[in-house]
């Protein structure tokens, strides 16, 4: 079920909305168990035989939970449970995501005829996943509570807003929040603002954007003109932003309304000046995932040599590439980041000119370019076609410079593509301050503004939105995939 269908908008929302609220208002592990139960309806209306795979994940993590909790002052025993779980854990992820790439592979180089039936991957398993490592993986670091309540574990592993495209929650952040949550009119009116943000984010913008791209990424390099391939990069790079972005918005707002608090996912990342900056700002949840379950164990920066820190820095790109998909596109795109990361960490790249104007902008546009080529990498279905992509880009394809195809697409989303570039600046934060300042002077005039023109503004646009839909425009997340 997508967050963006009639079926969630108008049945589903709704529904869980009222009977959590009126039938289950006083009732906090009935609130649990119903959010629990119509978690696992959400996942199942899409994947109705995976919802068996995300139970026993469930039931087997909340076992290796106790484990590692009673033995947690042997530590060989507590880290052979930890082994075990993460081995069980990878397992699953490896059958259902890898391991037709694997045989493909091995017939390919080795010239042996292995087949296997074809694999659907469940959705959302890489993130449901790392879910249940953490949650164990921090039992026995001590920095969360065992929870003895297998329903609790549960929830916090499928509840709906986060469960198949994140953000990747740590169960610490929410522990408290299970039992002890609040909900209040002013953090729901929040979190409804919130995911009408979002919405239109996806449905006004990302779709439309799609629009190009998939028509750019669709056309023979034979085909392809040299502003336009600029102009489906560009298209595709504000795409995943506010695909991904808005799916994130409307994860944060669904969780306020029900008295959850879920932390940030994007910080604007357009604005880096290094793509070890952009990796900061862009899917927060993810890099600090691996920052704090593999580079910092593996010894982080803190290490002897610079060859070392490489090293760390080549397993976690490595495998932040293959965490997007079976592919060698994603394969080398995460080792394009571990190259230009481990780079900028050698040569000390963030500090170099901070005090002048121009370094800061050479450094933006470097990142920028990197980060379009990233996506081109990303988007592309094979190696081949994407380098193809990239020649035409860098005028190495010998195609010509302008065609009709970006006159025409170019005219007819000037508007979207000026407001995308604009939204993923900070301009659109400046004017949310200087909006709340003006707002919150203490007038009476403009405190009945602020309570009625910002969200008659996100109804107008939802509305518009919705059009859309009804029409019949589809086009599913981009991090559903993963």
């Amino acid at each position: 079920m997508l967050f963006t269908s009639l079926i969630f908008i108008v049945c589903y929302l709704p529904i869980v909305l009222v009977l959590y609220y009126t039938v289950l208002r006083k009732h906090r592990k009935l609130q649990n168990f119903f959010l629990l139960i119509a978690s696992l309806g959400f996942y199942a209306w899409g994947e109705p035989k995976f919802v068996f795979l995300l139970m026993l994940s469930i039931a087997v993590n909340w076992i290796f939970g106790l484990a590692v909790d009673r033995h947690r002052e042997n530590k060989e025993w507590a880290k052979g449970i930890i082994f075990t779980m993460v081995a069980f854990n990878l397992s699953i992820l490896y059958i259902f995501k890898y391991l037709m790439f694997t045989i493909s592979n091995i017939n390919r180089f080795w010239g042996t005829d292995f087949t296997v039936s074809k694999i659907v991957l469940p959705i959302g398993i890489s993130f449901f996943t790392f879910h249940a490592i953490s949650y164990v993986i921090d039992i026995f670091r001590g920095k969360a509570e065992v929870q003895k309540n297998l329903f609790h574990v549960g929830l916090y592993i499928v509840f709906f807003p986060q469960l198949v495209a994140g953000p990747i929650l740590r169960y610490s952040v929410i522990a408290d929040q299970i039992m002890g949550r609040k909900e209040t009119f002013e953090g729901f009116s929040q979190g409804v603002c919130r995911f009408l943000m979002g919405f239109g984010k996806k449905i006004l913008l990302a779709n439309n954007f799609a629009l190009i791209a998939d028509t750019a990424f669709s056309l023979h390099s034979s085909e392809l003109s040299v502003s336009f391939a600029w102009l489906g990069a560009i298209a595709y790079t504000l795409q995943i932003y506010f695909d991904f972005s808005g799916y994130s918005d409307m994860a944060i707002g669904l969780g306020k309304m029900f008295g959850f608090h879920f932390p940030e996912n994007f910080n604007y990342p357009y604005i880096s000046k290094s793509t070890s900056e952009f990796w900061r700002r862009w899917h927060i949840s993810l890099g600090s995932w691996f920052r704090d379950y593999v580079y910092i164990p593996l010894g982080g920066s803190r290490v002897e040599s610079n060859g070392r820190m490489i090293f760390n820095l080549f397993v976690v790109w490595s495998l932040t590439g293959l965490w997007h998909g079976a592919s060698w596109t994603f394969i080398c795109w995460g080792l394009l980041y571990f190259a230009s990361i481990s780079l900028e960490k050698v040569t000390n790249f963030e500090k170099l000119g901070n005090s002048q104007v121009g370094a800061a902008i050479a450094k933006h546009v470097y990142t920028m370019l990197l980060v379009i080529f990233g996506w081109v990498l990303f988007r592309a279905t094979t190696i081949a076609s994407a380098v193809s992509y990239l020649k035409t880009m860098l005028f190495l394809n010998g195609a010509q410079f302008l065609d009709g195809n970006t006159l025409v697409y170019f005219a007819e989303n000037q508007l979207f593509l000026a407001m995308g570039i604009l939204f993923s600046m900070p301009i659109s934060k400046v004017f949310s301050s200087w909006y709340e300042e003006k707002m919150n002077s203490g007038s009476p005039i403009l405190t009945a503004a602020k309570l009625i023109l910002y969200p008659t503004t996100l109804l107008f646009l939802f509305f518009i939105a919705m059009s859309y839909i009804v029409k019949g425009s589809y086009n599913p997340f981009i991090y559903f995939n993963f």
